[in-house]
């Protein structure tokens, strides 16, 4: 009964617990602010791409079933995003090129009959507006998956799926998870797997999310497990693969830490020589497929000392040294909410290490070239990261 009662309404959903929550942010960072923002964020997203919006994605899903070969592409966030859409198409035995921007520009030459999606949320990165001129050339169709709808990549495709929301301050948190929803849901479309009953299954898991997001603060600012001395190693399967790679990248942005991220699989073969004790690791459990296995994972990672948060669902608080049980959500959707977890503690972490998570050192919120890291004025003279690029 709650599906068909609170859809139709969905982006109009804000509860008074809500409201009282956006009453503090001031006192809180401003990624914190963000993470929180974000499960209404990413209802009011779904409704306008399944509802109003549906044509374009209609338009994205008939340019990719035309075409003989797709890439999957973005750069940063972006590109765990592309990562996510990709589980869809595997999933349904589609294959796919996922092959990240900067290495489709430089060292890959472009199928004729292809469609290149590319992920960008301002549309406007350097490898990005190159890439355009790339794939024209070769004669591929391009369907930009963005948030800024007069950015090159949106003028320039032949179809945009356009979330429209609030930019993140910096380190991107909505602009993560909602570009990964639209390009699952593009994917799923031209897999043929979507139905009717997806967008209110996944606004009811949102709506579960928004009244977890207190307990699962409360857990991380308990817990021991997020240490400002220790590196993080990150271990997921399947479509949290993206979310995996997604927290290192949240590890090294927000909380200036140093994380690796890989496959569950990749790393018992070779990598789990490095375990010693007191080593955190994040493990996130599929929804369905080798649970038990992983389960086995976590317990020896334990054995051998090392801390292990656990992240999926229908996990108990015995299972890990610190554990997040998550709320449903539609089969192969996990990705869009198991990430959350990390987000909270990658904020807590930058606390606890004494560095400005809501600030950047080097990296521009655009970047607008190809070479160095470190960017000057015309006198020479060092410019931080949010001093360069618009925030569009």
């Amino acid at each position: 009964m709650i599906k068909e009662v609170l859809w139709p309404f969905g982006p109009l959903i804000l509860c008074v617990k809500s409201l009282v929550k956006m009453k503090g942010f001031a006192g809180m960072t401003k990624l914190l602010n963000d993470i929180l923002r974000q499960p209404q964020e990413l209802i009011r997203a779904l409704s306008s791409l399944l509802e109003k919006d549906r044509s374009r994605l209609d338009q994205a899903t008939f340019i990719l079933n035309q075409a003989k070969h797709i890439y999957l592409t973005g750069i940063g966030a972006s590109w765990h995003a592309a990562m996510a859409a990709a589980s869809f198409f595997h999933a349904a035995g589609r294959p796919v090129s996922l092959i990240e921007a900067s290495e489709v520009l430089r060292f890959s030459r472009v199928a004729p009959d292809s469609a290149i999606v590319i992920v960008s949320r301002s549309g406007r990165s350097v490898e990005i507006v190159n890439l355009i001129g790339e794939a024209r050339s070769a004669g591929a169709k391009i369907v930009a998956i963005t948030n800024t709808p007069d950015s090159p990549l949106a003028l320039e495709c032949d179809a945009t799926v356009c979330v429209d929301l609030l930019f993140d301050h910096a380190v991107s948190v909505t602009m993560y998870t909602a570009l990964a929803m639209a390009a699952g849901l593009l994917a799923s479309a031209t897999a043929g797997n979507m139905d009717s009953s997806l967008g209110p299954s996944l606004t009811e898991t949102f709506l579960s999310v928004e009244q977890d997001l207190d307990l699962w603060r409360e857990k991380i600012e308990a817990s021991d497990w997020t240490s400002s001395s220790t590196s993080g190693y990150f271990l997921a399967r399947g479509a949290s693969l993206a979310s995996c790679h997604e927290a290192r990248l949240l590890w090294e942005e927000a909380a200036k830490a140093p994380a690796t991220a890989m496959s569950t699989g990749g790393f018992r073969h070779g990598p789990q020589e490095i375990v010693y004790p007191g080593l955190r690791f994040c493990l996130w459990l599929d929804q369905h497929l080798m649970r038990a296995e992983d389960l086995e994972v976590t317990k020896d990672l334990r054995r051998i000392g090392a801390s292990v948060m656990l992240i999926g669902e229908g996990l108990h608080d015995d299972a890990g040294d610190l554990v997040f049980s998550l709320p449903r959500s539609p089969r192969g959707w996990q990705f869009l909410i198991d990430v959350i977890p990390a987000q909270i503690a990658a904020e807590r972490l930058s606390r606890l290490r004494g560095v400005d998570c809501d600030s950047l050192r080097f990296c521009p919120y655009i970047v607008e070239n190809e070479g160095g890291i470190i960017q000057e004025n015309k006198y020479g003279q060092q410019l931080h990261g949010d001093e360069v690029g618009s925030r569009r």
